[in-house]
């Protein structure tokens, strides 16, 4: 598919899809750029990478697609950096999570004859690095593209194909609507989950050591999410703060009802809430998202 490819970043994403193109020889070349040495020693290590470098400009001169998968606050150093090197046609895409951050951090820098193509994978663990990734892990999970009206659409077409042989289901979503709809499928359960340890953390010694003891699956399943890369949570939260913000509002109402109902004895209330949210799970099965 593409002669040369660079990835910007390469932690779980960047390298669960370098080595979707390996497997499947959809580039010719694949270039790395990262900070840190050992990032780039580990690129190596796997075979993801035919050229590594610190220097962003380094891989994305003369790349056909440019995938940024860098924390969203490093966006507009990054496209800073690398528009000089950028050659016409070339398509640059990235795998954040606040689709109208990453437009406004990117957008601006970018020369005139390159495509924009943003997009989100809808998978994920709760580890990182390039020894985190494996091919399979967008098999059958969402990718949204936000592309904004006009863009290329031979770009889009390029950018789908390569997420579908990656296994993904795609789907082209209007930033806005992306946001706030990932602000209550992602981030704020990533919230809640963050608070909730953070709760425990706090609890005097005895009591903590016991809670870690003897986690129940709850707990478990919070203290997974909680796991999550720090910096690039952090970068998703300061990004998507409104619509963040406006369903934590709601979020809060709701967990207050629940309180009350709790207070008042409402056994009847709280079991129609729970009838209610156990069918949500059922239709995630269903779509075959668990």
């Amino acid at each position: 598919m593409f002669n040369r490819m660079a990835f910007i970043g390469i932690g779980l994403i960047g390298s669960s899809l370098a080595r979707v193109v390996r497997r499947d020889g959809l580039a010719g070349e694949i270039a790395v750029a990262a900070r840190r040495q050992e990032t780039l020693d580990a690129a190596t290590r796997l075979g993801l990478a035919d050229q590594v470098t610190t220097d962003p400009a380094d891989a994305a001169r003369d790349a056909d697609i440019v995938v940024i998968c860098t924390p969203l606050g490093a966006y507009a150093a990054v496209a800073e950096a690398i528009a000089p090197a950028l050659k016409p046609g070339a398509i640059v895409t990235d795998v954040g999570s606040v689709k109208g951050a990453a437009i406004a951090a990117l957008k601006p820098h970018l020369p005139a004859g390159v495509h924009l193509v943003p997009g989100h994978p809808l998978a994920g663990t709760e580890h990182s690095g390039p020894d985190s990734g494996f091919a399979e892990l967008f098999e059958g999970r969402w990718h949204l593209l936000t592309p904004e009206a006009g863009t290329d659409a031979a770009a889009v077409a390029k950018v789908t194909e390569l997420w579908q042989r990656a296994g993904s289901k795609v789907e082209v979503m209007d930033p806005t609507h992306h946001d706030q709809v990932l602000a209550i499928t992602s981030h704020l359960p990533h919230l809640i989950a963050y608070t909730i340890v953070d709760t425990a953390t706090q609890l005097s010694t005895d009591l903590q050591e016991e809670v870690i003891e003897y986690s129940a699956t709850g707990f478990r399943d919070f203290t997974r999410i909680a796991a999550s890369d720090p910096v690039m949570w952090r970068d998703i939260f300061l990004t998507n703060r409104e619509a963040v913000l406006e369903i934590l509002g709601r979020f809060t109402e709701d967990l207050t009802a629940m309180q009350r109902m709790i207070r008042k004895g409402d056994g009847d209330g709280l079991e129609e809430v729970f009838t209610r949210t156990r069918a949500v799970r059922r239709s995630v099965i269903d779509a075959k998202q668990a």
